[in-house]
């Protein structure tokens, strides 16, 4: 079971690192034997949750009172229960967790879940899957908590007093962070923010996603920064980034795609930053789709198994790894160590200390200084970790105090980002 301790989370007592995949869709288009060829998969590169939507498509009826028919080969009924019920097993079975979303925002700006309809919902929902030991909850679906927070706070203390033992999180709307509205009510566990899809220079696109309050641009790490504005601190994460294989903004099919080096930078920035972990997407898996379907959204470019090989997936079991080999929750923000001037956008330099480590990430491969006084004039080596194949290379020994400066090598990719690795010997 999974529990919260300061800033992070915890399976059975020891630190557990979040990464997650995206897999919306995964009851409305999987068959049982595609579900446990996707989820084999997805557990073999290192992923441990499933983020999954229970009912995804509006109802042919504007009311839940009779069910809650949804579109797709899987109706409201018994059989659509059921085969959750096996992905569950099938995801126990790999040892990943179910983050399920009971239903997605449009049931609540549409007003098909009403607040009345709350009472039996929660009761339906909690006898239905919360025996299920590998079940985390997920309020929202893409859905500012602003469109109905009497709701939503509703939703989440039934779900907390009919099952106390799984977590509970909201997955917000593009852009937006789940602290805004919820993070003093007992029943959020962790926050999750969505940095989506939008470049540097589309805050406004004049799109239904617009959302002009707060822009960050694809500084996710902001997001976990403005954690410290909030009375109570909780875990957090990016759940969803610009999704591997998407394009730029979503509507324009023009525009270039978002491809694995956008998913390191991404995931390095937030965890760098302090967050708990980090959700993958890929634009193929999410909606699961197969060359024989008439069309896909955002821009498709390949099917849902050609897409479960992609780089940045395959590459995120990396970062796993590393983090799990240190003591990760010990480590804090330390841009305080950043000798040379900090930079914007690309060329930010992230810093990351804990218990005998420093990681320092460079997307844009620039020169940078760095105090060493952290380690108080023990030993210290530094090694280069290429993000994008998993080299870790010695560079040599350091005295414990000053400043030192270091400049990675030139990778002929799409991107030249490394990750500085020092070590107390």
């Amino acid at each position: 079971m999974l529990t919260v301790k300061q800033g992070y989370l915890y399976e059975d007592g020891k630190p557990f690192f979040w990464l997650a995949d995206t897999a919306w869709l995964i009851y409305e288009n999987l068959e049982e034997n595609e579900a446990e060829e996707y989820i084999k998969n997805r557990a073999s590169l290192g992923f441990n949750v499933l983020q999954t939507v229970l009912f995804y498509s509006l109802p042919e009826r504007k009311s839940i009172k009779d069910g809650m028919p949804v579109k797709g080969k899987n109706q409201f009924c018994e059989e659509h229960f059921a085969y959750v019920e096996k992905v569950f097993k099938i995801a126990k079975k790999y040892n990943m967790y179910i983050a399920l979303v009971p239903c997605w925002g449009s049931y609540v700006k549409n007003k098909v879940l009403t607040l009345q309809d709350i009472p039996r919902f929660t009761d339906f929902l909690t006898e239905r899957f919360a025996h299920n030991d590998n079940l985390i909850w997920i309020l929202g679906g893409d859905v500012k908590g602003e469109e109905n927070p009497e709701l939503f706070n509703a939703f989440g203390n039934a779900l907390k007093q009919k099952d106390g033992k799984h977590l509970i999180t909201y997955h917000p709307f593009g852009r937006t962070f789940s602290a805004r509205w919820f993070n003093e009510e007992k029943w959020l566990d962790f926050n999750m923010f969505q940095s989506g899809h939008r470049r540097y220079d589309q805050a406004l696109l004049n799109e239904w996603d617009d959302y002009t309050q707060i822009y960050y641009g694809e500084d996710n790490w902001r997001y976990i920064q403005e954690r410290k504005q909030y009375k109570t601190f909780k875990p957090c994460l990016d759940a969803e980034p610009s999704y591997e294989g998407i394009v730029q903004g979503l509507h324009d099919y023009d525009e270039p795609y978002w491809e694995a080096c956008d998913v390191r930078r991404y995931a390095y920035w937030s965890l760098l930053e302090g967050a708990c972990g980090f959700t993958y997407g890929n634009n193929a898996i999410i909606q699961f789709y197969t060359d024989e379907l008439p069309y896909g959204a955002y821009g498709i470019r390949e099917s849902w198994r050609a897409a479960l090989h992609a780089e940045g997936a395959g590459q995120l079991q990396l970062i796993k790894k590393l983090f799990e080999s240190v003591d990760f929750t010990s480590g804090e923000p330390r841009p305080d160590l950043l000798v040379t001037p900090q930079k914007e956008r690309y060329h930010r330099i992230s810093v990351f200390a804990g218990k005998g480590f420093l990681f320092a990430y460079t997307y844009t491969g620039d020169r940078f200084s760095l105090s060493l006084d952290y380690f108080n004039g023990g030993t210290v080596e530094g090694y280069w970790f290429n993000p994008a194949s998993g080299a870790k290379s010695y560079i040599s020994a350091f005295e414990g105090r000053g400043s030192v400066s270091f400049r990675p090598a030139k990778r002929r990719e799409l991107s030249n980002d490394w990750l500085l690795i020092l070590q107390s010997v």
